[in-house]
């Protein structure tokens, strides 16, 4: 079906409802398309939640021509969003089971954790994701933010076939002193896994989720170290973009999206 810009609504969830929406979606791209675990009560419900929910900005894309019979299916993309003077209050960022991130979260920078980032399969490849990205830079903007931050994912819990994509990506994508973010030691995974001449760039690129080189095309950079996830069954790499490095055609992008977020 072809859908326009008028179709969508996106805004931060207001309402507990709201965010339950967002986790039913998360429920099935992480535990139903991915794998990753769920508790009984948690797969009863068909939600994917945590403790840190109740921390996070939900943003949340609904397609308002849709007719769920179910109102908890009505949001067909979603994000959440902490910002470090949220996290500094109490909770933390919730990457720092997996990374070291005293750099952003003791910094003087703002800053915003992304994390949770799905789209409902029918609406994959076309103007969901743009609208959500375009959202997420009103966000930024907004609350002043320089920084922003999120663990992003390979599927599969086994960093043995990755080799050659996480070689590129800290071969090539390393992020300078200032925002490198390391693995905890006890999680430590080691990204630098194939000398660079033994490396095929273009097939290492194709192996890489359409996140991660999203981030990447916004100037992204890459944390020190890969950490297995075996709860999501996933290999996450921590990107960290400062929007005073990113390339000008985003910033004047972002720049232009006021408006789109109620």
């Amino acid at each position: 079906m072809r859908r326009d810009q008028n179709t969508f609504t996106i805004r931060i969830a207001s309402s507990p409802e709201d965010v339950a929406a967002a986790q039913r979606l998360r429920y099935r791209v992480f535990v139903e398309e991915m794998g990753a675990h769920a508790s009984p009560e948690d797969a009863a419900l068909r939600l994917e939640r945590d403790a840190f929910d109740a921390y996070f900005d939900h943003l949340i894309l609904i397609d308002e021509a849709a007719r769920p019979e179910d109102p908890l299916d009505r949001v067909v993309g979603a994000y959440r969003l902490m910002r470090s003077d949220v996290a500094r209050s109490g909770p933390g960022f919730y990457g720092q089971s997996e990374y070291d991130l005293s750099l952003l979260l003791d910094g003087p920078r703002a800053s915003v954790e992304l994390g949770r980032s799905c789209v409902h399969p029918d609406y994959r490849g076309g103007l969901a994701m743009h609208l959500l990205w375009s959202a997420v830079g009103e966000y930024v903007i907004r609350n002043d933010v320089e920084i922003l931050f999120g663990v992003a994912s390979f599927h599969g819990a086994d960093p043995e076939p990755l080799a050659e994509p996480l070689s590129m990506l800290w071969q090539n994508h390393l992020a300078p002193p200032d925002l490198r973010v390391r693995t905890l030691p006890e999680h430590y995974v080691e990204m630098n896994r194939i000398p660079r001449e033994r490396i095929d760039h273009k097939r290492a690129m194709l192996a890489v989720p359409s996140l991660i080189k999203a981030y990447l095309r916004l100037g992204g950079f890459v944390g020190d170290g890969a950490y297995c996830d075996h709860a999501f069954n996933t290999v996450d790499v921590c990107l960290v973009m400062d929007t005073g490095r990113m390339q000008a055609r985003y910033r004047d992008y972002y720049g232009r999206t006021e408006g789109i977020l109620e």
